[in-house]
């Protein structure tokens, strides 16, 4: 007796193993070679590459759910969800439609990515990451336990953010026709690091090699290589040279 439901019109790549009480939904694709655990639902249209594991309990291309006075979800159509190949997707995380990850993208359990967002290859999303929609995230960026990414953000590539970092894109906390003009995230520049349990006020840009130190409200932009730290964080000193990203070897 057959413990999952599986699509007619769905296809699944030679070798590609499913687990236990799975659905999978009309027109996916999913490449060859993958691995996807017990109760995974993966919605229409979702194109999976080769090589990729999806853990327990996780669902892929979750339509958005827009609340009657959402500032930022919108109501209209979204693309399918798209997971390149060679990607770990962790137990019980959730990506939405309209999500893109590249290719070898780690996603740890419980994990959150909405719709528009764009993840880059060898990318890390920690556990308990929430990246909320309209983000752009970068290549080899690691986003560590628990960081929350506010919608209409940018993170380039080579970006570090520690565990509990807390981004935010409304100086109106919700009142006010006023805000409605201004809603932006925060921009975190090639190679820019946060420190652990750091605040990034709305519309802040981090610079480039800049590091916000451990626990610092950032409410001005941070120059470029320059360490800020406090509250509110003020310039401390240089990034030390051989810190700097370019003096890493990185080949990429």
């Amino acid at each position: 007796m057959a413990t999952s439901v599986i699509s007619p019109s769905a296809r699944l790549g030679a070798g590609t193993r499913c687990g236990e009480f799975c659905v999978i939904g009309d027109d996916v694709a999913i490449g060859a070679g993958c691995v996807i655990g017990h109760h995974v639902v993966i919605h229409d249209g979702t194109k999976i590459g080769d090589n990729v594991r999806i853990d327990d309990g996780t669902v892929i291309g979750k339509r958005p759910m827009r609340a009657a006075n959402s500032a930022v979800t919108s109501d209209k159509e979204v693309p399918a969800a798209s997971i390149g190949g060679n990607c770990i997707i962790g137990a019980h995380v959730i990506i939405y439609r309209g999500c893109t990850l590249g290719n070898k993208v780690l996603v740890a359990d419980l994990s959150t990515i909405r719709e528009n967002v764009t993840v880059g290859d060898f990318t890390i999303v920690g556990r308990g990451v929430a990246i909320e929609n309209f983000c752009t995230i970068g290549r080899y960026v690691k986003l560590e336990t628990n960081v929350y990414i506010t919608a209409y953000s940018e993170v380039a590539d080579r970006v570090f953010v520690a565990p509990c970092v807390a981004t935010s894109n409304d100086n109106y906390i919700g009142r006010s026709e006023e805000r409605f003009k201004h809603f932006k995230g925060v921009t975190v520049k090639r190679g820019g690091r946060i420190g652990v349990n750091a605040t990034v006020l709305p519309g802040i840009t981090i610079g480039s090699d800049s590091l916000v130190a451990a626990g610092a409200l950032v409410t001005k932009d941070t120059p470029d290589g320059k360490i800020v730290a406090g509250v509110p964080a003020k310039v401390f000193r240089d990034v030390p040279e051989d810190q700097l990203l370019d003096k890493q070897g990185w080949k990429e």
